[in-house]
C-alpha cells in the first residue's frame, strides 16, 4: 500500500517549507514521492513554490479553488485514483490552512482507496509566534489540524523566544480544550530552527504516525468565515506591496488580514512575497505569476483593492 502523510498548520504556518524538506529527505531515502497541494484559492501559489522538486522520484498534483465540501472531497477522491496508477510509494498532502482534516479521513476510507492507501503520518506545524487573539473559528482550525497529529513542529523559533515558544503550545492545548478533544500536546513537539533539522530530526517525523482521537464539531462553512481575494498583474514593485501588505495586516480597518502571498517581477525575475502580521519576507524565485493574494476573516475587498493598486 502506498503511505501517505499529511501535513497540517493554519494559515501562514509555514507548511510549504517544511514539506520541501521532509519531501527532500524521503527522496534522499529512496521513495518515489508525489506532493499532493491543495490551495484555498484559485491560483495554487504554493505548488508553484515546490516546482523545482519535480524529478525522477518526485512529482507534483494539485487541486485549487474553494469550493463546497462535495465537490472538494470528489476533487481529492480523483486525484488520489489517478495517483495510485503510477508507482508512487509514498503521498504527501498539504492541504489549505483552513482545511477540515476530517474530508481527508473520510476520503482515505472510501472504496477503493481504502486498499491502496495507507495513513502514515500526520504532521502538524504550528507558528511559534502566532497571535494570541484568534476567532473562536481560527481556534478550532488550529486545533483541529494537530489534533491527530503524531508531532508538532514549530515553525520560526528562531524568532520566538522560549516564554513565547511555550506560549503558543499552551494556546494550542486551550484550543484543543475548548473543543472538547483530549490531545494535549508536550514532548511531542519538535522546537528546532529548521536550519538545524538533521536527519535524525527527519526520521523521527517519519516514524511520528498519528493517533486516533475525537472532538467537539464547530459547524461553520469555511469558505465563508475565511475570503480570499486575488489580485492579477497590479503593476506595483517589490517595496510598495511590502508597504500595502504592512497597512493591510495591522489595520482592522482592513477586516482580520492573516496572510498575504503573491508573486512579483523584479529585475528581469521573480521574488515571492510572504507575509503574515509581525513578519514580511521576500525572496527571488525561479519562476512566478503575477498575483497577489490576501486571506483572512471579514475583509472589506473595495478597501483592500484600494490600498494593494494604490487607488
Amino acid at each position: 500500500m502506498v503511505q501517505v502523510d499529511l501535513i497540517t498548520g493554519f494559515l501562514g504556518s509555514g507548511k510549504t517549507t517544511f514539506l520541501r524538506r521532509y519531501v527532500q529527505y524521503l527522496v534522499q531515502q529512496g521513495h518515489n514521492v508525489c506532493i499532493l497541494e491543495n490551495d484555498f484559492g484559485a491560483v495554487n501559489v504554493d505548488a508553484m513554490l515546490l516546482q523545482d522538486l519535480i524529478g525522477e522520484h518526485c512529482d507534483i498534483e494539485t487541486i485549487s479553488g474553494g469550493c463546497d465540501c462535495d465537490t472538494h472531497q470528489r476533487r481529492m477522491r480523483t486525484k488520489l485514483i489517478s495517483m495510485a496508477m503510477r508507482g508512487f510509494d509514498r503521498v504527501v498532502i498539504e492541504p489549505s490552512g483552513i482545511f477540515d482534516v476530517d474530508e481527508f479521513y473520510d476520503i482515505l476510507r472510501d472504496e477503493p482507496l481504502d486498499r491502496w492507501y495507507t495513513l502514515g503520518n500526520v504532521i502538524a506545524i504550528v507558528d511559534a509566534r502566532l497571535e494570541e487573539m484568534l476567532s473562536p473559528q481560527a481556534d478550532y482550525l488550529l486545533a483541529s489540524e494537530a489534533a491527530s497529529a503524531g508531532m508538532v513542529v514549530l515553525s520560526r523559533v528562531q524568532q520566538a523566544s522560549a516564554a513565547e515558544a511555550d506560549a503558543v503550545v499552551a494556546h494550542l492545548n486551550r484550543a484543543l480544550a475548548g473543543c472538547h478533544c483530549a490531545r494535549r500536546f508536550g514532548a511531542d513537539v519538535l522546537r528546532k530552527v529548521w536550519d538545524t533539522l538533521t536527519d535524525a530530526d527527519f526520521a523521527r517525523l517519519d516514524h511520528c504516525g498519528w493517533q486516533q482521537t475525537s472532538y467537539v464539531k464547530l459547524h461553520f462553512d469555511e469558505h465563508e468565515a475565511f475570503t480570499s481575494l486575488y489580485f492579477l498583474e497590479i503593476g506595483r514593485t517589490v517595496e510598495q506591496l511590502r508597504a500595502a501588505a504592512q497597512t493591510l495586516l495591522h489595520d482592522a480597518r482592513y477586516g482580520h488580514v492573516l496572510r498575504i502571498k503573491g508573486f512579483i517581477p523584479a529585475d528581469g525575475g521573480w521574488v515571492e512575497l510572504n507575509a503574515a502580521r509581525d513578519a514580511i519576507t521576500v525572496q527571488p524565485i525561479p519562476n512566478g505569476q503575477e498575483v497577489l493574494i490576501v486571506i483572512g476573516e471579514g475583509l472589506d475587498k473595495a478597501a483592500i483593492e484600494a490600498v494593494v493598486k494604490q487607488l
